[in-house]
């Protein structure tokens, strides 16, 4: 039974340590599309253009949903994700 115990352990280890890695790849890519933004919102703002473009910001969560879907993952869920990413930009 320890054994299986050990066993257990050392694949959750594994397996939290992936998480791990995704997770901080997720929030370096994060990071790099906040930046992005800001230099859109820079480029906006020159050009006397409103920061915010509903049309443009539906057609992203449209488009995230979308690609979510295609790869098993709830549509609603990132589409969420992504109406929190727009708004805190």
């Amino acid at each position: 039974m320890n054994d299986k115990n050990n066993s257990a352990d050392t694949l959750f280890k594994e397996h939290r340590a992936r998480i791990d890695d995704l997770d901080e790849r997720i929030i370096t890519l994060l990071a790099e599309r906040f930046e992005v933004v800001q230099d859109v919102g820079r480029i906006k703002a020159a050009q006397n253009i409103p920061v915010v473009q509903h049309e443009r910001a539906e057609s992203v969560k449209q488009r995230a949903a979308r690609l979510a879907e295609e790869r098993g993952l709830d549509g609603a869920l990132v589409r969420h994700i992504y109406t929190l990413l727009i708004d805190h930009a």
